[in-house]
């Protein structure tokens, strides 16, 4: 039941709001880079930092003091039991531990450091090497460590599918695209790296590795999806070893132009860790050498995603400023800094710059369209998002530039290009239209269950608020399949998954957020639902948190220790999804004031964003700052309504 407005809404608790303001804004304004872009680390497991070390190997460098600060890093974020988690404070995970250990040997430590004997312990006690996952056994095989008839078959044959087969490259989701067309060039070479004994990892198999012990698990029932693709795998790897390969030296061209093509301007592929590393691995194998221009470029680009911070090194999966950029100017302008702003001005034109008029593999699918969007980082033209864009459009519109015949056009082509990215089904997937053939993740390479890019309901919340702020209601088609779309997937008990944030909180307020500005009514059932889950969900201290684990366990959903960002999620659904100033908005309210620092910042540990459901998190560092601003900015304006 929703509260109605709480006498706890007085002159104090106003004052108290503009003061944390005024702090917050400071400190995000004196943030912001001198080009105008707003710019944190994005953090994730030690799995990067080890990979790091793994590619350096790999192709025959060291960085010694590089690698060693790198080290130092995994040995003090080390749990308890010997292992390496894929967030803060979450439990240990096997393969993560496994490219640790390896890296850390690679980088001079002994077995019987102490390092080394617990995580030995702790990857024992999982299974061994035997259960590493796919990514992990490829990194091994390329050194020996890992048989090469231990991988599932991913023929680079698969890069001369064309679109309208089943089974090609752009039906996998973007980020699995780059990754496979490179790795297919891989498994093709089976590239072998001499490593000395001492660096190899052969204590961690708890017995000599058989087909069996390291194979894929087949479903029980007889006909499954699943078990048609091992058969089929079995298939490929007994083809694999046949002499006679008529397409194998044309797809290893095809494969080689492929990547050739994408290379992005600062050198990397997709802005994203995986790509990037098996791009340049791809072209060693290939026998480019390394003072080839995009050998040379892809590494510096790999140099490139090396971040300190807080007197720590550590390697960053990817970067972010043109979202961080878009949502600390939206966490100004919601607080009442004017759109004319210097910051902001600068902000603008910044962002206008790099928006991308050039066609993706986005528009295999989707050819009439025009390009118009804007991607995630400081370079990656073939894979503008619909996330990324739907906010800086949103953003744009209330922003004054001294250009406005160039706002005007961004806007126009931005617009076009985000809505027309609508899928079938009503909603919104990150980077493809219609990317939503499932039984990819079936394929025994997919076990991070991550071959998709799928509508979700936190992209199409986003869409919705996006159609609302440009003077669409619910009398627009695209609109009202939105609408159904998140009407068909909330949940029984009112909440909404969250693909890139962690995880019902996220969805939930994206699409309330959504649904308020499209105009749908507050009284609704469904949305009087969603906004009492939320209430339901508030922590005794007033804030909201939800553990990463309630992908894996949803009976955790909207359960953890409480966060800034996460309270700020919260707070924003609330505003979107009630009419008064309840009990529960207040407490949130003051939770955030009685928690952020003198400095107008807020102290966040957990990771609270999402990269892969189950598999991969991230900490942007950035979101304790810009996410309760926007909060407390949108809540002032709620109290202000009530007076």
């Amino acid at each position: 039941m929703l509260q109605q407005a709480s006498p706890a809404a007085t002159p104090s608790l106003a004052h108290r709001l503009d003061e944390a303001i005024a702090r917050a804004q400071a400190r995000l304004l004196g943030m912001q880079h001198p080009d105008g872009y707003w710019h944190a680390p994005l953090e994730a497991n030690v799995g990067m930092d080890a990979q790091y070390i793994i590619f350096n190997r790999f192709v025959g460098r060291r960085r010694q003091e590089t690698e060693q600060r790198l080290v130092a890093r995994m040995q003090a974020l080390q749990s308890a039991d010997g292992s390496w988690p894929l967030f803060a404070g979450g439990p240990g995970h096997l393969s993560t531990t496994i490219e640790a250990y390896f890296a850390v040997k690679l980088a001079g430590l002994t077995p019987e450091h102490p390092v080394l004997r617990r995580a030995r312990a702790f990857i024992h006690a999982r299974g061994g090497l035997e259960r590493a996952q796919v990514f992990t056994r490829c990194f091994l095989a390329y050194f020996g460590q890992f048989p090469w008839w231990g991988l599932p078959a991913m023929p680079v044959e698969l890069v001369l599918l064309p679109p309208w087969f089943p089974v090609n490259i752009y039906a996998l989701s973007s980020w699995a695209r780059e990754t496979v067309v490179p790795l297919t060039v891989l498994m093709a070479k089976q590239p072998q790296v001499a490593l000395p004994p001492e660096c190899g990892v052969e204590e961690l198999w708890l017995a000599p590795p058989t087909k069996q012990s390291v194979g894929f698990p087949r479903s029980r029932e007889w006909l499954t999806t699943r078990n048609v693709f091992l058969a089929l795998d079995w298939v490929l790897k007994q083809l694999g070893r046949s002499p006679w390969q008529p397409f194998r030296a044309r797809a290893l061209e095809k494969a080689k132009a492929w990547i050739l093509e994408r290379q992005d301007r600062n050198g990397g592929w997709g802005g994203i860790q995986p790509p990037m590393l098996n791009c340049v691995m791809a072209l060693h194998a290939l026998g480019f050498p390394a003072d080839h221009p995009a050998v040379v470029n892809g590494t510096q680009a790999i140099e490139d995603f090396l971040i300190e911070h807080d007197g720590q090194l550590f390697f960053q999966p990817c970067v972010s400023p043109t979202w961080d950029t878009a949502l600390a100017c939206k966490a100004l302008l919601d607080s009442g800094i004017p759109g004319d702003h210097c910051a902001l001005v600068g902000a603008a034109e910044w962002l206008i710059t790099n928006q991308v008029f050039t066609p993706g593999d986005w528009s295999v699918r989707n050819p009439d369209l025009e390009p118009g969007g804007w991607v995630f980082e400081f370079a990656n033209d073939w894979y503008p998002d619909t996330d990324d864009t739907a906010v800086i459009l949103m953003v744009l519109r209330r922003i004054a530039v001294e250009d406005a015949a160039a706002r005007q056009h961004a806007i126009a082509f931005g617009t076009n290009w985000a809505l027309g990215m609508q899928s079938r089904n009503g909603g919104w997937g990150a980077f493809d239209t219609d990317n939503t053939a499932a039984f990819l993740n079936e394929i025994p390479f997919a076990d991070m269950k991550a071959m998709i890019d799928p509508p979700t309901e936190d992209l199409t919340g986003r869409l919705l608020d996006l159609m609302g702020q440009s003077g669409f209601d619910l009398a627009y088609t695209r609109a009202r399949r939105a609408r159904a779309f998140l009407q068909r997937t909330q949940r029984p008990d009112g909440s909404w998954w969250g693909r890139w944030g962690g995880n019902f909180i996220y969805g939930t307020w994206s699409a309330l957020s959504g649904l308020r500005a499209i105009g749908e009514d507050v009284d609704a059932p469904y949305v009087r639902r969603a906004a009492s889950w939320l209430e339901a969900h508030q922590n005794r201290d007033g804030g909201w948190g939800e553990t990463l684990s309630s992908y894996d366990d949803e009976s955790l959903a909207g359960r953890g220790e409480s966060t800034p960002s996460q309270t700020a999620w919260a707070l924003l659904g609330l505003v979107a999804g009630t009419r008064d100033v309840g009990d529960s908005l207040v407490r949130g309210i003051e939770h955030l004031l009685d928690t952020q620092r003198p400095d107008g910042g807020w102290d966040e540990t957990p990771f609270t964003g999402t990269g892969f459901p189950g598999h991969f998190y991230l900490r942007y560092w950035m979101y304790r700052d810009y996410f309760p601003l926007m909060a407390l900015g949108q809540c002032r304006a709620r109290l202000e309504e009530g007076r």
